[in-house]
């Protein structure tokens, strides 16, 4: 965002408190940041990319011992510049409070510094961020970037990011919206993924990574994601170089493992041959035989050409295999019910089809000899009566459903 001079503006829909104390009560009772920013503190085989955001969370800690950790506003604080604006939302009341405190103390140490306030570049709002977001799109510059990480502790969660992003996309199709979502067991958190592609994007990006196998449970976090809407040209490149990296640093069992998908939005039946890896699925059983993706069959994608077949092979009646058997069964039918051919002299052109009045072929399957005054009888002896103009049975056959009418249902 920053390799072009225009101004830009910074969304953070669910803000958070903006920077986390490792050493409080609350982060050391899981010390989750000992396998996560902890394998990757002293390492000096870091990739440039990396290296670069491991630097700045050691801005935080001069003293060189790690006790804060930066959220994603302070993050993009230090990254933006003058020109560039943030707008950052939170709905829970203490983190909002922290939030502002947190900026408020900044904008006082860089006072210190000799650097002058920067005014209204940074807002601070306590609300729905999803709902906030409509009256910021599209910014003055047409240039921004938004970024969704709500907590998914409802499964509504799933569905609002979904209805925010689809709207948002309406009103600035052009934006990049990065969404981060945990990979969980839940069926809701299996297809999000999947409902992202669906989007009106003009392309996106999908990347997760685990750190370790699920467990038989379901329970604990051991993959994440994020899902980026009209990703930067750059970002591609630079995951395929560090998501290796940090496999190989924080994975803890042979389960550990990265995924990166990029495409364009996903429409119409072929939404639903999407799998979960982004891969088309496969037909199974007897759709696959008439299936659009093996090319036989009467279905076919739009604009793929039809199936060259193989001439068929003249098939043996002496052949014991049961294809074979039903092959010589069907030709024996169709001779035996099909109307014989009149031999037509060499030169000659064949008689054109008698048509009646109605212009509606006659019935081929009777004598045209026959007297027309008579009925042709019935080609089936158990074929029912004809029934009268008024739809009941003709007489000889009592009605089912007696006189009274309609049964009643009991």
């Amino acid at each position: 965002m920053n390799q072009k001079d225009t101004a830009y503006t910074y969304i953070d829909t669910h803000s958070g408190a903006g920077v986390y104390a490792l050493d409080s009560s609350f982060a050391s009772k899981n010390a989750e940041f000992d396998t996560g920013i902890g394998p990757l503190w002293g390492r000096t085989d870091l990739p440039p990319a990396l290296a670069a955001y491991v630097d700045l969370v050691k801005g935080m800690n001069p003293s060189g011992k790690m006790r804060y950790y930066p959220g994603s506003p302070w993050v993009a604080d230090q990254m933006t510049r003058p020109d560039d604006r943030l707008r950052l939302f939170e709905l829970h009341p203490a983190d909002s409070k922290i939030l502002a405190d947190n900026f408020r103390k900044a904008e006082a140490h860089k006072a210190e510094q000799g650097e002058r306030s920067r005014g209204k570049r940074v807002m601070i709002e306590r609300g729905d961020g999803f709902l906030s977001m409509k009256a910021l799109l599209p910014p003055p510059s047409r240039r921004a970037l938004v970024l969704i990480d709500p907590p998914y502790e409802m499964k509504d969660d799933y569905r609002k990011v979904k209805d925010a992003l689809e709207e948002a996309l309406g009103r600035f199709p052009s934006g990049i919206f990065a969404v981060w979502y945990p990979v969980l067991q839940r069926m809701e958190s299996r297809q999000f993924a999947d409902r992202l592609k669906r989007l009106p994007a003009k392309e996106w990006l999908n990347v997760t990574l685990t750190v370790s196998t699920p467990g038989p449970d379901g329970f604990g976090l051991h993959s994440s994601g994020m899902f980026i809407l009209n990703p930067p040209y750059t970002l591609e490149p630079m995951l395929r170089e560090v998501m290796p990296y940090l496999v190989k640093v924080l994975g803890k069992d042979a389960g550990a493992s990265f995924v990166i998908e990029r495409g364009t939005q996903v429409t119409g039946a072929a939404a639903a041959r999407v799998g979960a890896g982004g891969s088309a699925r496969q037909p199974v059983g007897n759709a696959r035989r008439a299936s659009p993706l093996s090319g036989a069959g009467s279905l076919r994608l739009p604009g793929q050409a039809a199936p060259v077949r193989a001439p068929a092979e003249p098939v043996d009646a002496r052949r014991p295999d049961g294809a074979a058997a039903t092959k010589v069964g069907a030709a024996e039918r169709a001779r035996r019910f099909s109307r014989p051919q009149e031999a037509v002299p060499t030169g000659e052109a064949r008689p054109a089809r008698r048509r009646d009045n109605s212009g509606e072929r006659p019935d081929e399957r009777f004598d045209p000899a026959r007297e027309p005054s008579k009925a042709p009888r019935a080609r089936y002896s158990d074929e029912r009566p004809a029934r009268a103009a008024s739809g009941r049975p003709t007489a000889g056959r009592p009605d089912a459903r007696g006189p009274a009418g309609p049964r009643k249902r009991g």
